[in-house]
């Protein structure tokens, strides 16, 4: 039977909006926003944050597929870092078609690294979201 690893990263009683709002590049925030909305609209719950810097929507508890091990983890949930905003949307493998239209980006694991908003195609994004929010 796996083992539940306990990681550093948990959900704290911060403000999301707060954290938002504290966001010094101002393109960032207001982007940072609208992916709050659109994750919010898609899980249908509030938001939490984990750690100091990274907000999550739901819980789960992944198992890495590598080692057995399990922790527990937030569905979906982005994080706005000094050089992108990086969204997690668990297996990125099942977006390929999507992410196909969906502009600039990279990716990373499980992860998805946007520069900007302005840079992809919102619409499809959103979908992307929904999808994995299910």
């Amino acid at each position: 039977m796996a083992k539940l690893a306990i990681i550093k990263t948990q959900p704290t009683s911060s403000s999301v909006e707060d954290f938002i709002n504290s966001i010094a590049d101002e393109q960032k925030r207001k982007d940072s926003h609208v992916v709050l909305k659109l994750m919010e609209k898609a899980m249908k719950e509030k938001p939490k944050m984990w750690g100091s810097s990274m907000i999550g929507f739901g819980n789960v508890r992944y198992k890495s597929p590598a080692t057995g091990r399990e922790v527990d983890w937030f569905k979906i949930g982005f994080s706005p870092r000094k050089a992108n905003l990086s969204l997690h949307l668990v297996d990125l493998k099942r977006h390929a078609d999507a992410l196909k239209k969906l502009g600039k980006y990279k990716t990373g694991a499980g992860c998805l690294y946007i520069n900007k908003l302005e840079d992809i195609d919102i619409k499809v994004l959103e979908k992307m979201i929904v999808a994995a929010a299910k």
